[in-house]
């Protein structure tokens, strides 16, 4: 247990919302494991009060924070300096304060290949279709197409944000993904040939569990299907791709990734992954034993 001092650091979530998140939970128990004198916790900040909240992580001295929905991208005009890796994606999910100077980093894309890697899905060579064009998808596109993706393919509501995307990554010299308009009839034969099949969106989060963002009969059996939404944690989306004999990933276990690189860059020591991880699914009332495909 985490017990509170005068000298007690600060690490916050920044989002809208963040009621639903599990990252406290796994972060102040990782800090108590790991005898870091650190407490996480969750701020509601609307996107108006954005660069408020981060004069105020600077004037109270915070140690860091996670930066979740909806300020992944817009918060980069108001750190100080960006990591190299996070600038080329285009959005920041975790900073560091290093004496006042707001440092943004992208630990989502690492996070991502590792829980693909843990799974045993190597992207190398394979066909992907990502659903989404925010944030966490700027992040997992960028990942697969430095992971040698053999191709991608984008798809959002509104198109013109997946095809921003697109651009952003012919621009950094990758291949440009094929662009297609969330549920349109033509993506059908994308999805039935992918490898992978990718929810970013939060189509299907808790509380809005019966909405997915793809009919089930559009899956074949023996592709993955991977959703980072993990509040349920078998969505509508996962359990259709399972009862289609698809090998489903739930994003349980790129949270758990992530941060375990965010709890490194705030104390400079590995993090305690199989805390974090029986912690994350005994609230979630899952097994423990470290994450796995098909959970």
């Amino acid at each position: 247990m985490i017990q509170v001092k005068a000298s007690t650091g600060l690490v916050a979530l920044l989002g809208h919302p963040v009621q639903h998140s599990l990252s406290p939970l796994m972060h102040n128990a990782a800090f108590a494991a790991g005898g870091q004198n650190l407490v996480y916790l969750a701020f509601d900040v609307k996107p108006g009060d954005l660069a408020a909240a981060l004069a105020g992580l600077k004037a109270l001295g915070f140690r860091g924070a996670n930066v979740t929905v909806p300020h992944k991208e817009a918060i980069i005009p108001y750190l100080d300096a960006v990591d190299p890796v996070a600038a080329r994606i285009g959005a920041v999910n975790t900073i560091v304060n290093e004496d006042r100077c707001l440092k943004g980093y992208n630990t989502d894309g690492s996070g991502f290949l590792r829980s693909l890697e843990e799974a045993g899905f190597d992207p190398a060579g394979k066909r992907a279709v990502i659903l989404g064009a925010g944030g966490a998808a700027r992040a997992v596109a960028f990942a697969l197409a430095t992971a040698g993706c053999g191709s991608l393919v984008l798809a959002n509501r509104t198109p013109e944000r997946a095809t921003e995307l697109a651009g952003a990554l012919a621009g950094a010299g990758l291949p440009a993904p094929v662009v297609y308009r969330l549920g349109d009839a033509g993506m059908r034969s994308e999805v039935e040939t992918a490898d992978l099949v990718l929810n970013t969106t939060s189509l299907g989060m808790w509380p809005r569990v019966e909405e997915t963002p793809l009919p089930p009969d559009w899956f074949r059996p023996g592709q993955w299907v991977y959703d980072l939404v993990y509040n349920p944690l078998e969505t509508k989306f996962l359990a259709g791709a399972r009862r289609r004999g698809c090998r489903v990933i739930s994003g349980l276990d790129m949270l758990l990734y992530q941060g375990a690189a965010a709890f490194t860059l705030w104390t400079g020591r590995e993090a305690p992954v199989a805390v974090m991880d029986r912690v994350l699914r005994e609230a979630m009332g899952a097994s423990s034993g470290g994450p796995a495909a098909g959970r």
